[in-house]
């Protein structure tokens, strides 16, 4: 809007213009012809007198032949006449050959014009006249001549200024046109057409360029909306999110990766200042990195991009910052690459818990046995035999606790590494169940427990790594034992599913449960659940080692249902057919 009133008052400006040189113009005409003119009356006006003297002159023919007093009375009488008929005569005056005052009229000395000629009679001067005009007829002719002359050059002012006005609006209205398909033509809209007799050529070459640009959009706009497609679709689908800022840090496009990490709408998000961003600890999380990043001189920052964490709801975001280049190598703005590291960041979390709870379990019975081997060592002869037995049964239970944690430890990295292959063999799931439940209950006793082994006839035998299954159901019974209270039995259960295709068994106890926003990761590795009612200690390898055991070497599954102080039920699924190529 401010552009086009620019506009109009330009073309506003030229027609001011003209019109004030037309007027100067036309008043110089004035001026000059005006002076032409008056120099051209005044000497008509000279001319005039002459005529007036020899119009006198004509009136005192033949008058040589009366007395002298008879001719001083006939010139008086006739100059008086004269003198009355001619109201341009101011005064008269007639002097006789003697230069004596014969004849005088003069009343005041205001005269426009002097004249004196002789006067003859039969070719003989008998005197001389002087005839002084006052300018009545040059005034009225002049004043007549200057109103004539206004008239006229207001006309043709008025003629001048409306040919100026209307071919103004003419050519400003055809102006406006041009002006207006050049701005559609700048937005892009090509292929306007002007349509325009005024100007002709003009127009014509501007309907040339509009036509040829036209041509030239149809015959690229497909291969651009082809490119700018495949850009977007490749950003749209990196799993990594991308936010792209122009030079005044305004968001000009963030794929839905980066919406979904930062959890935010693409209506809010985009046009704003990425500054503006606020994560869930309420602070403008980019705000000092992105001063960082402006601080920081390009050819360092290609090196290094400027690189850091945002908390986003639950989400750990690593974000890093690079300059962006236009195809001149002219810096146009950034981009932030987003990286969803909330899996390892609890993995490096757990890892450290795992480092501190491993560390600190084998030290306590390591401990344990450096201090009664010492003991036994150097003091021995001071204990009786039970008290020695006593302490063998110590050394050796923490020895088999500090072997099943070592093993832990080894079958965990085994496992992980995926380059091994469990050979199978069919077993009976009942005997394998039976003679771990016989191996641990003494666990039980120990908590005044009981272990109900419930199971129907005649199951058929499944296709199992026998080692690497003893240790899923040894492992099941050994925490619903651990994490139960005193004289409160454990339930296993074993049946074949509805189809036939699985064999299941389940361990249930009447402990104390599990939260529900610990369900979906008690199987995590080294997830432990650590409050004031689980104050059992060990790795957070175990229940991981079953599912990986269960799930990706025997194709199996495992679930688990609790309910925080009422207990848990660990069910396992088995398949009955699987590849003879695993067989032993």
């Amino acid at each position: 809007m401010q552009k086009k009133s620019l506009y109009i008052n330009s073309q506003n400006k030229y027609l001011i213009l003209f019109l004030i040189l037309g007027t100067v113009l036309l008043c110089l005409i004035y001026f000059c012809l005006s002076n032409i003119i008056q120099n051209k009356i005044d000497k008509t006006y000279a001319d005039f007198a002459n005529v007036l003297v020899k119009s006198f002159e004509t009136q005192t023919i033949e008058i040589s032949s009366v007395t002298k007093q008879e001719q001083n009375a006939l010139l008086k009488k006739r100059l008086s006449l004269f003198l009355d008929e001619n109201q341009d005569i101011n005064f008269l005056e007639f002097k006789d050959i003697n230069n004596n005052i014969i004849f005088s009229s003069k009343k005041n000395s205001n005269s426009l014009l002097s004249l004196t000629s002789p006067i003859s009679d039969s070719n003989e001067i008998i005197g001389y006249i002087t005839i002084s005009l006052n300018g009545y007829s040059i005034k009225n002719i002049n004043s007549t001549v200057k109103k004539s002359l206004i008239i006229i050059f207001c006309v043709i002012w008025l003629i001048f200024s409306v040919m100026i006005i209307i071919n103004y609006v003419l050519l400003y209205k055809e102006l406006k046109k041009l002006y207006q398909g050049v701005k559609q033509i700048s937005t892009g809209k090509f292929g306007v057409k002007l349509d325009s007799q005024n100007m002709g050529e003009l127009t014509e070459a501007f309907n040339d360029m509009s036509k040829i640009l036209s041509k030239y959009e149809e015959q690229n706009i497909e291969q651009l909306t082809l490119e700018r497609n495949k850009l977007e679709a490749v950003l749209m689908s990196i799993i990594n999110g991308v936010i792209v800022c122009d030079n005044f840090d305004n968001v000009v496009l963030a794929n839905s990766s980066a919406l979904n990490m930062l959890d935010i709408e693409e209506k809010s998000f985009l046009n704003t200042k990425i500054q503006d961003y606020i994560d869930s600890h309420g602070q403008k999380c980019f705000l000092d990195k992105i001063e960082e990043f402006k601080d920081t001189p390009l050819n360092i920052i290609e090196q290094k991009p400027v690189e850091f964490n945002i908390e986003a709801g639950k989400k750990t975001i690593k974000a890093m910052i690079s300059p962006m280049f236009s195809q001149q190598q002219d810096y146009v703005g950034y981009i932030i690459v987003l990286l969803d590291i909330t899996r390892e960041t609890e993995v490096n979390k757990l890892k450290n818990t795992f480092i501190s709870n491993v560390s600190h379990e084998l030290r306590t019975p390591v401990t344990v046995l450096r201090t009664y081997i010492d003991t036994l060592c150097h003091n021995s002869e001071d204990f009786d035999d039970e008290t020695k037995k006593e302490f063998m049964n110590t050394i050796d239970t923490e020895a088999k606790r500090l072997h099943t944690m070592v093993n832990d430890i080894l079958d965990f990295s085994r496992l992980e590494s995926g380059n091994i292959s469990l050979k199978k063999e069919y077993a009976n799931l009942k005997e394998l169940i039976e003679q771990n439940i016989n191996s641990i209950k003494i666990l039980a006793e120990e908590k005044n427990m009981k272990i109900l082994f419930n199971y129907p006839e005649n199951l058929p035998p499944v296709p199992v790594n026998i080692e690497s299954i003893d240790r899923v159901i040894r492992n099941l019974l050994s925490n619903a034992i651990k994490y139960s209270d005193e004289g409160k039995d454990v339930t296993v259960t074993l049946s074949q599913n509805e189809n036939g295709k699985y064999i299941q068994f389940s361990v249930k106890d009447n402990g104390i449960g599990i939260a529900k926003e610990h369900l979906e990761k008690i199987f995590d590795r080294f997830y432990r659940v650590e409050n004031a009612t689980h104050t059992v200690k060990g790795t957070g390898l175990g229940l991981h080692l079953v599912k990986m055991t269960v799930e990706k070497y025997h194709n199996g599954k495992i679930t688990v249902d609790s309910i925080e102080g009422q207990g848990s039920t660990f069910t396992v699924s088995l398949p009955l057919e699987i590849d003879e190529n695993e067989l032993v």
